[in-house]
């Protein structure tokens, strides 16, 4: 396991473009520089989105865990959760909202998941 390293999530954030595409969802901007690294944002409307990882940050919709060295693995979910906690809380000071998507919300089935999160930034398109 020492040999997995991130690819980064290029693959749901391609997926979460495709549904800002296809709902004519327009204003946003990719790999913003700023500490905590939105995966979106939409500075008029000062609106972070990220979009985690199931595993990586905690979701408990699967029920995979590593049989080999299971107390990093949760040590290290428990420090991604805590550290998603501290961005979120430091960007809503700054008074940005922010919407934190998981990566099961992006497949199909779970649509209407994803609706009601991006509800808010659809809503402010038609205006």
């Amino acid at each position: 396991m020492k040999k997995v390293r991130p690819s980064g999530n290029k693959t749901t954030e391609l997926r979460l473009i495709k549904y800002f595409s296809s709902n004519h969802i327009t204003g946003w901007r990719r790999k913003y520089k700023v500490k905590g690294h939105p995966d979106f944002v939409f500075l008029d409307r000062r609106i972070a989105i990220f979009v985690d990882g199931c595993f990586w940050h905690g979701h408990d919709c699967r029920n995979t865990r590593p049989a080999d060295n299971a107390e990093y693995w949760s040590e290290k979910r428990q420090r991604n959760i805590e550290h998603d906690k501290e961005i979120t809380e430091l960007f809503e000071k700054r008074g940005w909202t922010v919407i934190r998507i998981w990566e099961c919300e992006l497949k199909k089935k779970n649509r209407d998941l994803l609706c009601d999160k991006l509800a808010k930034i659809q809503h402010n398109q038609s205006k």
